[in-house]
């Protein structure tokens, strides 16, 4: 038999976009000075199409998602550059040759 997946296992990530009362800046100008923006709650993230506010514990965990989600693109970007680069694989030390220097095969 084989094992079902689950929903509930795994937290969905929501969309979310920039709240357009204060444009993401978290903050509203007040007369005198700056205000906490009321329709996010100050956070300048709201909930993509509804607009609805997230709570503080649910926005944290998004934004731990999202940045997550943002850290793993940068380490494939980082490994994918060196690689389609073949002048700067070939100038780096891949420690093959006699006593740990460099060996290019040529």
């Amino acid at each position: 038999m084989k094992k079902a997946q689950v929903l509930g296992f795994r937290k969905a990530q929501i969309e979310l976009e920039h709240c357009l009362t204060c444009k993401g800046k978290a903050v509203v100008q007040g007369v005198f000075h700056e205000l906490v923006c009321t329709d996010c709650n100050g956070s300048g993230w709201v909930m993509a199409g509804s607009r609805l506010v997230l709570s503080t514990d649910e926005l944290v965990t998004q934004l731990s998602l999202r940045l997550q989600q943002a850290q793993r693109e940068i380490e494939v970007l980082k490994r994918g550059s060196s690689i389609s680069d073949p002048t700067a694989y070939y100038q780096q030390n891949n420690r093959r040759g006699a006593g740990g220097s460099n060996y290019t095969g040529d």
